[in-house]
């Protein structure tokens, strides 16, 4: 599709736009409305000014269908983001009359929401805040309150990080089998056994060298997140190699949440549970993603719903007391009607955690299938089934705590914590809100440094692999002096 743009400062947020409802279109970008051809679909976008008035206007042809949308406004200084943001309403308006579907989030593109909420809410006041989401992005009443609600959570997790904390990251980039959802860098057992003992070996020689360095700078530590993959992919002792020189290593003394992502039921077992727990994990996730056993299986699980409920209720008699469940809305296979039986049923294993995500169609996924442009039917199922888990968690005293969103989304849709008070995931809050330093162990992390009294950040990527990953680990402890030399000149600002 040829998307024309006369004034490619636009093309940026314009783009992103598009793609809520044109997730796979190539787009061949143009400044010149002759490079049209009348028989394709295109998008036209113009913003042309005589230093008076700006004329605004948007062009779609979407399935032989075409819609324009014109707006002439008073040209100001201070109209960039202004103009960007009529060029968008009037796109909006015309993929909206084409398609019959009117994203829940109006023309709002960002990932973080609740963080742009919570500085309209601290420059403007809640009314005031809660109507510019409604009025002015188009974000719809249900939308806005969930906003509003997850911005107080967030906000009140936020102040307990001081200018010395940070929180701590560890990979497991392996799993017993790919999922079709998935685009993380994870391998199956049966492509990478062999490199597991090596990659743990590695694994806990980096932790030793992340530990010192975060010491010498003077960091605390206050969350730790195992994920992965699914580390519990791993054997018991594997696990506990790691967790005991975790243990050995930091400083454990203002810790208040550590996590290990059990995952997938079929790799969990009693031996491994009692590794994660003697290891010190406060909180644990199980993932059973569906209790729908033929979703399951179109998915790539292999699993079934009955040994998600098992492994749940192995972990409870081993003592853990806070359990989060991830479950996903928009699977291929689901039905409105089936997901609600997920949700039931999740909720009488009494977790203290849900996650409910909205299926990500990414392309390095096995399940990308999906047609160039939005499927409407899919995606108003998915707005069904994540309305539906608000209302029952919610009944239920499981409120909403934090909330993401990602790019070529289901329905455009969110993801959402919910947790029962006092029982908030408090790394997934500090990770999306960039709160503080996140150090990062193994293939695929990456490290973020954040100013501690300030809003700078820099990042350290690991090699993203495995076999990178060991091949040539001297390089990953040479970038790790990037963290010492970020606390020389951003450290002094706390001491």
């Amino acid at each position: 599709m040829v998307f024309v743009i006369t004034d490619k400062n636009y093309k940026y947020e314009l783009e992103k736009l598009c793609r809520l409802f044109l997730p796979f279109e190539k787009f061949t970008f143009s400044e010149s409305p002759e490079d049209i051809v009348s028989t394709d679909d295109y998008v036209l976008v113009s913003a042309n000014g005589d230093g008076t008035d700006i004329t605004l206007s948007t062009e779609l042809k979407l399935d032989g269908v075409t819609e324009t949308r014109k707006k002439t406004v008073a040209a100001r200084e201070d109209s960039f983001a202004e103009t960007e943001r009529e060029l968008a309403v009037m796109l909006f308006d015309c993929f909206y009359t084409i398609t019959g579907y009117r994203s829940p989030w109006g023309i709002l593109t960002g990932v973080r929401p609740a963080k742009l909420m919570g500085k309209l809410v601290n420059s403007y006041g809640e009314k005031a805040a809660a109507e510019y989401f409604r009025d002015v992005l188009l974000v719809s009443d249900s939308k806005t309150e969930l906003c509003m609600d997850c911005r107080k959570s967030e906000d009140s997790i936020v102040s307990r990080s001081r200018p010395d904390s940070f929180s701590l990251y560890i990979s497991v980039p392996f799993c017993p089998s790919r999922c079709s959802y998935c685009s993380f860098v994870s391998h199956s057992v049966e492509q990478s056994k062999k490199l597991i003992p090596e990659y743990v070996e590695l694994l806990c020689e980096e932790i030793k060298h992340t530990a010192a360095i975060s010491s010498d700078c003077g960091l605390k530590l206050q969350t730790i997140y195992i994920g992965g993959g699914t580390p519990t992919t791993l054997s018991a002792e594997q696990l506990a190699r790691i967790m005991q020189t975790v243990r050995e290593c930091f400083d454990m003394s203002r810790l208040e949440e550590y996590t290990v992502e059990a995952g997938r039921p079929d790799t969990i077992t009693e031996e491994k549970l009692f590794a994660v727990k003697a290891g010190g994990a406060t909180r644990i996730s199980i993932n059973p993603q569906t209790m729908n056993d033929e979703v399951l299986k179109i998915i790539g699980r292999r699993h079934t719903s009955d040994q998600s409920a098992e492994a749940f209720k192995l972990a409870r008699k081993i003592g853990f007391d806070n359990i989060n469940t991830d479950i996903i809305a928009g699977l291929n296979g689901d039905t409105v009607e089936s997901f609600k039986r997920t949700v039931d049923e999740i909720i009488k294993l009494d977790p203290e955690n849900i996650t409910v995500h909205s299926l990500a169609m990414k392309r390095a996924s096995n399940l990308n299938k999906c047609s160039t442009v939005f499927d409407l039917k899919r995606g108003t199922d998915a707005a069904e089934m994540v309305d539906y888990a608000r209302v029952r968690l919610s009944y239920a005293g499981i409120k909403p705590y934090y909330m993401y969103r990602q790019s070529k989304t289901v329905g455009n849709l969110e993801n959402v914590g919910y947790a029962k008070p006092g029982y908030e995931g408090i790394y997934n809050v500090y990770i999306m809100d960039e709160t503080h330093t996140i150090l990062a162990c193994g293939a695929s992390a990456v490290t973020k440094l954040r100013e501690p009294c300030g809003n700078h950040i820099e990042r350290i990527f690991n090699y993203k692999y495995p076999y990178e990953y060991i091949s040539d680990f001297e390089e990953i402890i040479r970038r790790k002096k990037g963290i010492r030399t970020f606390y020389e000149i951003y450290g002094k600002q706390h001491q």
